[in-house]
């Protein structure tokens, strides 16, 4: 077996192409130590070796890696033997005598004898079962496993002996110790020298660094994918080792597939903890969703139908309703789905996902919104609270370990790169936090400059935020400015700005009230209604997604489950992105410059039109193409992205102009009204507050504004009202 093993990188071939052979030489002209070896190769050849690798790797791993050094001393001497006898042939037909052939070839072989042929480090790739890091067990200990994961901190590099020279201090005499084991492996000094001369006396030697070899270490922080963590549990965790050539090669954020070994590392006498001891180390692009054929002609077939854009916004949170409710499931599906990002030829890369900010009163499902996001975000969404989330949290981090050293560690926009970041509570975030993701937000990086550690980090995600007013609900007799507690820096980089209101109709409360009773009454029924369709197809199941989407395409009735719905988002996310063309590029500017216009007169608006809104109806015009699976945007997604803005983000903005107008007519009222109340309030004074406004009206206040002056007192602190608010107390 162990020669198998050995032979393996000299004797595998592909026709009469030896790969490894001419891979080790290329290595050497480039002065490169890094072999990268398939395992695919490995079964080819004789499926006992890889059977070994996986079963064996701290035992065969360092035979090849000596395997692949002895090959490439003899591909370089059979190299330079046939130069060598190429000479000799020439100088035997130039009539030279055979003393001078050979003086050339004792040059050679003492040429090939001192010839420094470095290490080669063999960094293994294939397509193992992936191996959850959760479910790392005492069976898979010094196995070769595949796990996938997130790279969340890594420490600087470090340097590990792998050969020490030590020297006597006395007799100065010389001896060589190899460091044998794992990279947390050390050795001990003998205790006396090796010529046993009583002079040098205990522990004479002393290490001479010059002299020795070393190698370079890093330790990673790996983590579980936040989509693969079980609901309810904390992202289990894992530290990795890895060496020489690999480090440095993923920074904290990168999705990575590691190929390594679980091995023990005794921290104490009756303890130890597990390291995974890495010995490749894959980077893919994207986390990806696995898909099916029947799916994919299910999502293409639903791609087609004209009415694919009402299935998806109806499908988004369907136990969510009301009619502000609609235009928010769109502009979500929007940022679900996102837009084409592009990079230009200069280098700049203009960002293709979109933020939105929901602002409004309590209770009008702001928070459900975002959860259902995440949930059905593809391929990755995270759920963080405002008031608990620091800068740090969110964007990155520079962490002191026990040792004293720094190290990087990402936070949840880092980690959901390429996802959606869900941010609930976002006014309750200290000012200088929000500031903290303005560039991750546009340029969708961060940026890390503390503690020596400068670098930047990829935090390509889409943010969903919810907020509340400064008062906790909106008040009408203040404008938008005072309002929306937010900086007009942080506001033009949402691309859609919901204002939700929770207005009181009594048809709309009805319509609420009946779907929310409907819900609570058919939870149980469709329960039972799930558990039989379980029993004939798993609606999660490959095959179930398949079906559904495809009678859902053919009768354009019913919506789609979470899992279908997420599925078919990747599937547009990965296979289309749509360009605009001339017609709809123009048409986009002329619009933009009418909305421009509209803004112009009102200037202190808290809500801003700028460039940037511009490029924000460009992404949602390319993500309502891209649900479509269309190559090119058409007039009528231009004509919805316009919509779109318009009812909120202009919507928004034109309530600060309303709200201007209606406080300059009532403010004289309002003043007049206010000043009343504090001369007629007493402070400890216990008031009626029927009989409050009885005198009010008296006076000729308007009932209305007396209620509003009322409330903005409460509010104030001035004062409290008991019983339910039919008594009123003025303490300060």
């Amino acid at each position: 077996s162990e020669f198998l093993v050995n032979n393996l990188l000299g004797m595998y071939r592909v026709g009469n192409h030896y790969k490894y052979r001419d891979l080790l030489l290329k290595l050497h002209r480039q002065q490169k130590e890094l072999l990268t070896v398939q395992l695919q190769h490995m079964g080819e050849y004789d499926p006992g070796i890889l059977g070994l690798i996986r079963m064996h790797p701290t035992k065969y791993i360092p035979c090849m890696e000596l395997a692949a050094q002895d090959a490439l001393k003899s591909l370089l001497y059979d190299s330079h033997h046939g130069q060598n006898h190429n000479n000799n042939n020439n100088n035997a037909e130039n009539g030279e005598d055979d003393d001078r052939n050979d003086a050339t070839t004792n040059n050679n072989q003492d040429t090939l004898s001192h010839l420094n042929i470095p290490s080669i480090q063999l960094v293994f790739k294939g397509s193992l079962t992936l191996t959850p890091l959760r479910q790392i067990q005492s069976q898979h200990m010094n196995q070769l496993l595949k796990c996938p994961g997130i790279v969340i901190s890594t420490t600087p590099v470090k340097s590990r002996a792998t050969s020490l020279t030590i020297r006597c201090n006395r007799c100065l005499d010389e001896q060589r110790l190899e460091v044998q084991g794992g990279p947390y492996a050390g050795t001990t000094l003998p205790r006396k020298c090796a010529r046993d001369t009583d002079n040098c006396g205990l522990y004479p030697y002393a290490v001479v660094p010059d002299e020795s070899k070393f190698s370079d270490r890093q330790s990673w922080k790996v983590q579980e994918a936040p989509e693969s963590v079980p609901t309810g549990e904390l992202p289990r965790s894992l530290m990795v080792v890895v060496e020489r050539n690999l480090v440095d090669t993923a920074p904290p954020g990168t999705r990575v597939e590691l190929l390594g070994i679980p091995t023990l590392l005794q921290t104490s006498s009756d303890l130890s903890s597990v390291y995974f001891q890495v010995v490749g180390v894959e980077c893919p692009k994207a986390p990806t969703v696995s898909l099916t054929e029947a799916e994919e002609r299910a999502f293409v077939a639903l791609s087609k139908h004209p009415q694919v854009y009402d299935i998806l916004s109806r499908s988004m949170a369907p136990s969510l309703s009301g009619n502000y409710t609609v235009d928010i499931k769109k502009a979500i599906l929007c940022l679900l789905l996102g837009g084409t990002p592009k990079k230009l030829p200069d280098g700049m890369r203009l960002r293709g996902d979109l933020n939105v900010l929901l602002l409004g009163d309590p209770s009008t499902a702001k928070s459900q919104f975002l959860q259902f996001a995440s949930r059905v975000a593809a391929p990755v969404g995270i759920y963080t609270s405002g008031k608990g989330s620091s800068a740090a949290g969110l964007t990155a981090s520079v962490v002191k370990d026990k040792a004293g050293e720094f190290y990087l560690e990402g936070g949840a926009m880092v980690l959901a790169d390429g996802g959606v970041v869900c941010i609930d509570e976002f006014d309750k975030m200290r000012p200088a936090d929000r500031v903290a993701i303005h560039e991750a937000m546009e340029q969708q990086t961060i940026s890390i400059a503390k503690a020596g550690i400068t670098t930047v980090l990829n935090a390509r995600s889409s943010v969903l935020a919810a907020a509340n007013p400064v008062f906790g609900r909106y008040d009408d007799l203040k404008s938008a400015e005072e309002n929306i507690d937010l900086m007009t820096t942080i506001l033009s980089r949402f691309d859609l700005i919901f204002l939700v209101r929770d207005t009181r109709d009594e048809a709309r409360d009805v319509q609420i009230c009946q779907h929310v009773m409907g819900v609570h009454m058919n939870h149980n029924t469709n329960s039972q209604n799930n558990n039989n369709n379980n029993n004939d197809v798993d609606e999660s199941s490959a095959d179930g997604i398949a079906r559904l989407v495809q009678s859902i395409a053919d009768s354009g009735r019913g919506e789609l489950s979470t899992s279908a719905l997420k599925k078919y988002l990747y599937y547009c996310r990965s296979n289309c992105q749509p360009r605009l063309d001339e017609t709809s590029g123009e048409q986009l500017v002329s619009h933009y410059v009418q909305i421009r216009s509209q803004s112009a007169g009102n200037k202190s608006s808290a809500i801003p039109i700028t460039v940037r809104q511009l490029e924000a109806l460009v992404r949602i015009a390319e993500s309502l193409a891209k649900m479509r699976l269309s190559k090119e945007v058409q007039p009528e997604d231009v004509q919805e992205a316009i919509r779109l803005f318009r009812v909120s983000t202009m919507a928004a903005a034109a309530t600060s102009n309303n709200n201007n107008n209606n406080k300059g007519d009532n403010v004289v009222d309002f003043g007049y009204t206010e000043r009343f109340l504090q001369l007629r309030l007493q402070v400890g004074q216990v008031v009626n507050r029927s009989r409050l406004l009885e005198e009010a009206a008296a006076q000729g206040h308007d009932a209305s504004i007396v209620r509003q002056a009322l409330h903005a007192m409460v509010g104030k602190g001035q004062v409290q009202e008991r019983h339910g608010g039919k008594l009123l107390v003025k303490i300060k």
